[in-house]
């Protein structure tokens, strides 16, 4: 297990010196966030993140994310140049010593929330989604309000109604299909690259808006696998992306796929499930729906030996910064998941 930490370039006020100091911090998570999706990487800016990665004394490991064009999504004729560039993104990532880039192929929303500050009983604020909240907003209607946590705010308010018109017009087989061809030109680039591909699972795991979502559970996720069946082509387990659900079994699934080699990037963060919705919370287990430990223990009994990450934390003693992304409660979180990984080697060593 690589202990690793999101990092959002010189502008996060989340340092890297700060990072550093997270006791068994060993790798940072990043990415270029200058240029438009669909484009290509330049070299320098790939480079410059692993000179500041590594003068900081972590490695230079992981890219979240190299963002998929919805024309490739949408299958429409210009994903080729599309898928092109993101290839050329898979070869200079390689380049610069990359192991591992994880992405999402989830319909114009890459996550969705109602509030990033819903503040918890202890005080702590962190982000929630709540049905009601989404049920009222359509973004179809004209008057709605598009201004939900997830959103991507690129969009006006005509073109967004205008790309979640084209996903309506498509069936989760289209879906399938459209990220069945970009498999088959990307990862053959990344095992060239010894770039692992992990695909995210949606978030949340069931469809928004009557958009097709289909990496939601264990029988989607077989299906995933089998469309590319190569190493290379595997997943970023997401703890809570999964663990929203009451349907999805996630130590199960941690240790199934770790059990085949096919995780190499896992979110390892906690959630409430509600009868409208969840809560993300601290990552203890005791604070969550998830047995924290359990799934942590069916990736070492299963050889998981890939990158790791506190996933969203709480915002904790008056911090404020990125929702979901500031220091102290991540820290903590890297602390706690320390200790968890600690004790199953030992469990399971029998020590």
């Amino acid at each position: 297990m690589k202990l690793s930490f999101r990092w959002y370039g010189e502008d996060d006020p989340v340092t890297l010196r700060n990072i550093r100091q997270i006791p068994g911090m060993q790798s940072i998570v990043t990415a270029v966030y200058d240029v438009p999706v669909g484009e290509v990487w330049s070299r320098d800016s790939i480079a410059r993140l692993k000179t500041l990665t590594e003068e900081a004394g972590l490695s230079f490991d992981v890219i979240e994310s190299v963002p998929v064009h919805e024309d490739i999504k949408l299958g429409k004729p210009s994903r080729d140049r599309f898928i092109e560039n993101y290839c050329e993104n898979i070869r200079r990532l390689g380049e610069a010593g990359v192991q591992c880039v994880c992405y999402n192929f989830m319909p114009v929303f890459d996550w969705t929330r109602t509030q990033l500050d819903h503040m918890l009983p202890d005080g702590s604020t962190s982000l929630v989604y709540y049905a009601e909240q989404v049920d009222q907003v359509n973004p179809l209607k004209s008057d709605s309000d598009l201004t939900l946590p997830g959103w991507d705010a690129s969009y006006t308010r005509e073109e967004l109604r205008e790309i979640v018109s084209q996903y309506q017009e498509k069936t989760e087989e289209d879906l399938w299909e459209n990220l069945r061809y970009f498999l088959e030109r990307v990862i053959p680039v990344a095992a060239e690259a010894n770039i692992n591909m992990a695909v995210h699972q949606d978030d949340p795991c069931w469809s928004i808006f009557g958009l097709p979502r289909i990496l939601t559970g264990e029988k989607n996720l077989d299906r995933f696998l089998k469309l590319v069946d190569d190493p290379h082509n595997g997943l970023t387990l997401c703890c809570g992306s999964l663990g929203c659900s009451p349907k999805n079994d996630v130590p199960k699934l941690a240790a199934k796929y770790a059990g085949m080699g096919r995780i190499h990037f896992v979110h390892l963060r906690n959630v409430q499930i509600l009868e409208n919705g969840f809560e993300e919370r601290a990552h203890l287990s005791s604070c969550g729906s998830l047995d924290m430990y359990a799934i942590v223990k069916a990736l070492c009994e299963n050889g998981f030996d890939g990158f790791v990450r506190p996933d969203h934390g709480r915002m904790i003693w008056g911090e404020t910064g990125r929702a979901g992304y500031g220091l102290y409660d991540r820290a903590l979180g890297a602390a706690y998941l320390n200790g968890l990984f600690e004790a199953a080697e030992k469990e399971i060593n029998h020590v």
